[in-house]
């Protein structure tokens, strides 16, 4: 059988020829490999370079190569966060004739590591719960797309931070399967799956004497359950809300921040009878709100007066009619955010008169407001709108308070 190269982007065939398909991946020549960390597979995984490509090549046998394939392909339509499927490669033969195993060709995730390599020095168990809210996060968005893993586990994810963000990447779909739709079965086996999977892989951690001595694997892999179920209530319970009512949104973002979480995106659904909101969390790390609001806005701030500024903004461009994530027609969030600052931030602090301001910022009147709007909308059961809770800011609250920087909300 003729060496056979499936990919559905035509380049790809030509940068992977030049490769060493007549060798076992196992005895690949120094010259074509990525001296990149490799976590622990079932099967024998090498990085090597495909022109300016960094690709993983990992041998496995014909059906199960092309199962993945198509797989890791419906994930990626999905929006699903994976490695990208480049390439089957079939027909292998050694020098003398001797069939080889078929391999399965993703693209290198840049910046990612395995979970083994970043437990090279000891974590700190603040950045490993933010990794398992990462793997959480993961899972919930694999199962809401009515993808079953099967085999959920460290050794299965890369793990990336970018910009301050963790994130957790899908490595192997071998033991996948995807439906319109899971049951509550089909979760629960997945999610006691990974608790095992979780808890042995950090025994052997802990066995090495890569982990902090505070952490208990059993726990840990415990963990991963509680995340999930609480973000996956959160996230699939069905709410409509009343056009332009942003007090319902707000107490949904909160609820995520409260669980550990900020929102990564928010879609909003327009109907006659109400709006139908859909939030996709992420896991951040300390500051990235800072830097985050800094990049947008250019308004420079301490990070909680950033993380309630960012959810305003997310808030208020999910009801634009030019904001739509992905498309690239629409318009980018840095001409939104400018928007935002032009026609919401600053005209809101300048409706607060200079002499009530007494040494607050623009930034932390504008997070008090949103905090006052927040009090009083939470007092009321609706929305009482930025400008009523200006007003009512300006009276009740300033006078009594213009000499202080701590936030204040009435009696």
């Amino acid at each position: 059988m003729a060496l056979q190269i499936s990919a559905t982007n035509p380049e790809h065939p030509a940068l992977l020829l030049a490769l060493p398909w007549d060798v076992p991946l196992e005895e690949w020549p120094e010259e074509y490999l990525v001296p990149l960390p490799r976590g622990i597979s079932r099967h024998v995984v090498r990085y090597a370079r495909a022109g300016d490509e960094v690709i993983a090549v990992k041998e496995l046998a014909e059906r199960p190569a092309l199962r993945e394939y198509e797989l890791l392909r419906d994930l990626d339509r999905l929006g699903i966060p994976a490695v990208d499927p480049l390439a089957v490669v079939t027909g292998r033969t050694g020098t003398e004739g001797e069939p080889l195993e078929p391999v399965l060709v993703t693209r290198h995730l840049r910046g990612s590591l395995p979970y083994r390599s970043m437990f090279e020095t000891t974590m700190r168990p603040a950045t490993m719960h933010r990794l398992m809210d990462a793997l959480a996060v993961l899972l919930v968005r694999l199962h809401l797309a009515g993808f079953a893993w099967g085999d959920c586990s460290l050794s299965n994810t890369l793990f990336r931070r970018d910009a301050g963000a963790y994130a957790a990447y899908l490595v192997d779909a071998e033991t996948g399967d995807l439906h319109p739709r899971l049951s509550s079965g089909q979760r629960d086996y997945d999610l006691d799956l990974a608790r095992v999977n979780i808890s042995g892989e950090l025994l052997d951690l802990e066995a090495s004497g890569a982990l902090h001595p505070s952490v208990d694997p059993i726990e840990f892999g415990h963990e991963i359950c509680t995340r999930y179920g609480g973000l996956w209530q959160e996230l699939t319970r069905t709410s409509v809300y009343p056009a332009g009512k942003y007090h319902y949104m707000e107490r949904r973002i909160r609820r995520l921040n409260d669980l550990g979480f900020d929102v990564a995106e928010m879609q909003i659904e327009h109907a006659p009878g109400g709006d139908s909101v859909t939030f996709v969390p992420k896991v951040v790390d300390a500051g990235h709100h800072q830097r985050q609001l800094l990049r947008l806005t250019g308004l420079d701030t301490e990070e909680n007066q950033a993380r309630r500024l960012l959810n305003d903004l997310e808030s208020w461009m999910a009801t634009q009619d030019d904001y739509a994530p992905g498309d690239p027609l629409a318009a980018r969030p840095e001409v939104l955010a400018h928007r935002w600052v032009r026609d919401v931030f600053r005209p809101t602090v300048r409706a607060v008169p200079a002499e009530l301001r007494g040494t607050m910022d623009p930034a932390e009147i504008y997070h008090e407001l949103l905090e006052h709007r927040w009090y009083l909308s939470e007092r009321a059961q609706h929305d009482i709108g930025l400008g009523t809770a200006v007003e009512d800011y300006i009276t009740n609250v300033l006078p009594r308070a213009r000499t202080t920087l701590e936030p204040t909300t009435p009696e």
